[in-house]
C-alpha cells in the first residue's frame, strides 16, 4: 500500500514539473517583458532631451567662473531681497507666467492604457492538469468501489446457493444468527461489511454452532486491489465448530503451511504453549509444505488416517490449516497483561479453506472443489467425538494443563496478592461510609477500637512459639 502511494506522489510530482516546463517555454517565446523595454526606450529619449533643454550644473558654473573673472567688482542691492524669485534658472521648466517650459509634461494622456496579459496567465485547459488528474481518480476510485462491491457479492451468495443443501443435511438451522425473529428466515449469508460475510449454522448432535466466515480480498479498495498485482491473495473461508463440554478429549492438534504454521506458533496461545514444536508434513505422508504441530503423536496418527490424507494430496492447494484444540483461547496475552484469572478456554474444531485460486480455475470449479472439504470437516468432527485418549495419553495431557496453571498462577502471584489487599481496602472504606452516616456514637466508638486493634496488631512484630519439652 506504502508503495502505490510513493509512485502516485512521484506521478503527481513529475506532471507538476512538466506543466512548469512548459509554461517556462511560453514564457520565452511571448516576450511578455516587451512592454518594459519600450518604457525604458522612452525614459532614455525623455532624459536625452532633457539634458539638450537643460544644461548640466557643472556648465553654470563654468560660465559663472567666466563672468566674475570679466567684471572686477560687482556691487549687491541689499533692498531687493526677491529678486531670485525672477531668476529663469531657479527654476526650471516654467516660463515667466508659471506655465511649464517643456511641452512633454504638460501633455498627460486622457485615456486608460490596458495591459495586455502574457498568454501563459491565461486560461487554458492546460493549466488544470492536476485538477483533471484527480479528478479522473476519484472517480477510477468509485467505479472501482462499486465494482468490487458487487463481485464480493455475487461470490458470497454463490458459496451459499452451492453449499445450502450439503449444509442443511448436517444441521437443522442454516442461516440464523440469533438477531432475527422465530418467523424471519434467512436468504442469503449474513454481510458484516464489503468483505467479511458469515453464514452460521446450529442443530447438530455434539456440536453446538458452526460458523463459517467468508474472508474476501477487499476488492472495493482500489490500494487492495491494485496491491493483488504484487502480493496476490486468495478468497478464504475460515470454518470454526464450537464443539460441546464432553465431546472431545483434551488434545491441541494443528495441521497449516508453512506461513500460517509460523503464524499459529508465534500468536495462538494454545499452540504456542502445548506443541510449539513444528514437523514436516511429509513425515505423516502429507504433501510438502504443510507442517504438523501436536501435544501428543497418539492423536496425531488416530486423526490423519488414510482418508484425511488422502484428501490432503488431493486438495492441497485449498487447504490453509485444520487446528483442533481443547484449550483455543485465540491469540496470545501480551506480556503487560494484568489478567489475573485463567483465560476462558472453548473445545473447537477450526478449518481455514482457499475457495478461489488466481489464475487457476474459473469460479464454478473453484466451489466444486471445496464440497469434498465441506465433507472431510464433517468426517473429521464426527471422528474427534469417537476418539479418546489411553490412559498414559490422558495421564500426559493432564499432567501438561496442571504444569500450565501452576505457573500462570506463579506469574500471577503478586499482582493477585495486592488486587486481594486493594478488595480489602475498598471494603473497609465503605463500611467507615456507613458507619459515619450513622447517628449511634456507640457503633461509631466500637468501630474505631476494633479497627485501632487491627493496625495495631499489623503493626506487632511476629514472633514464633517454641515447644519446650518438660523434663
Amino acid at each position: 500500500m506504502k508503495l502505490w502511494l510513493v509512485l502516485l506522489h512521484i506521478i503527481l510530482v513529475g506532471t507538476n514539473l512538466w506543466v512548469t516546463a512548459h509554461y517556462q517555454e511560453e514564457l520565452f517565446e511571448d516576450n511578455e517583458f516587451a512592454e518594459f523595454e519600450d518604457f525604458e526606450d522612452e525614459k532614455l529619449t525623455h532624459k536625452a532631451a532633457s539634458n539638450q533643454n537643460h544644461p548640466s550644473p557643472q556648465l553654470k558654473d563654468v560660465e559663472k567662473d567666466a563672468s566674475y573673472e570679466e567684471d572686477d567688482v560687482s556691487v549687491e542691492d541689499g533692498d531687493n531681497e526677491f529678486d531670485h524669485f525672477q531668476d529663469e534658472e531657479e527654476f526650471e521648466g516654467l516660463d515667466v507666467n508659471g506655465a511649464s517650459a517643456d511641452p512633454k509634461i504638460e501633455e498627460k494622456p486622457n485615456t486608460l492604457t490596458i495591459t495586455k496579459l502574457p498568454a501563459h496567465l491565461r486560461t487554458r485547459w492546460e493549466s488544470f492538469y492536476l485538477e483533471i488528474l484527480m479528478l479522473v481518480g476519484l472517480l477510477v476510485y468509485f467505479v472501482n468501489y462499486i465494482n468490487g462491491k458487487t463481485k464480493n457479492c455475487h461470490i458470497a451468495d454463490t458459496f451459499y446457493n452451492d453449499h445450502k443443501q450439503l449444509l442443511l443435511d448436517n444441521f437443522s438451522l442454516v442461516g440464523d444468527n440469533g438477531r432475527r425473529g422465530d418467523e424471519e428466515t434467512s436468504d442469503g449469508p449474513i454481510k458484516e461489511s464489503d468483505s467479511l460475510y458469515n453464514i452460521y449454522c446450529s442443530g447438530r448432535v455434539g456440536c453446538d454452532s458452526l460458523l463459517i466466515e467468508l474472508k474476501l480480498l477487499k476488492r472495493q479498495d482500489l490500494v487492495s486491489s491494485l496491491s493483488q498485482i504484487i502480493r496476490p491473495q486468495n478468497d478464504q473461508a475460515h470454518l470454526r465448530v464450537e464443539l460441546a463440554k464432553d465431546e472431545i478429549d483434551n488434545f491441541v492438534l494443528a495441521v497449516a503451511t508453512k506461513k500460517t504454521a509460523i503464524h499459529f506458533s508465534k500468536e495462538m496461545a494454545d499452540i504456542n504453549v502445548y506443541c510449539p514444536e513444528r514437523k514436516s508434513g511429509e513425515k505423516f505422508n502429507l504433501p510438502s509444505g504443510f507442517f504438523v504441530m501436536s501435544e501428543i503423536s497418539e492423536a496425531t496418527s488416530a486423526i490423519l488416517d488414510a482418508k484425511v490424507i488422502q484428501a490432503f494430496n488431493k486438495y492441497h492447494q485449498y487447504i490453509d490449516y485444520i487446528h483442533i484444540s481443547d484449550q483455543y483461547s485465540g491469540l496470545k496475552q501480551q506480556e503487560e497483561s494484568t489478567q489475573l484469572t485463567m483465560p476462558e478456554v472453548k473445545r473447537v474444531l477450526l478449518v481455514g479453506l482457499n475457495i478461489s485460486l488466481k489464475g487457476h480455475l474459473n469460479e464454478s470449479e473453484n466451489q466444486e472443489k471445496i464440497r469434498p472439504l465441506l465433507q472431510l470437516t464433517f468426517y473429521m468432527l464426527d471422528k474427534i467425538r469417537r476418539f479418546k485418549l489411553s490412559k498414559e495419553g490422558k495421564s500426559k495431557t493432564d499432567k501438561n494443563r496442571q504444569k500450565v496453571e501452576e505457573a500462570f498462577l506463579k506469574t500471577t502471584h503478586a499482582a493477585r496478592v495486592e488486587a486481594a489487599a486493594a478488595r480489602r481496602e475498598e471494603k473497609r472504606r465503605v463500611e467507615k461510609e456507613r458507619i459515619l452516616q450513622e447517628e449511634d456514637p456507640d457503633k461509631q466508638r466500637k468501630w474505631e477500637e476494633k479497627e485501632q486493634r487491627r493496625l495495631a496488631k499489623k503493626r506487632a512484630p511476629k514472633m514464633k512459639q517454641l515447644k519446650v519439652k518438660a523434663l
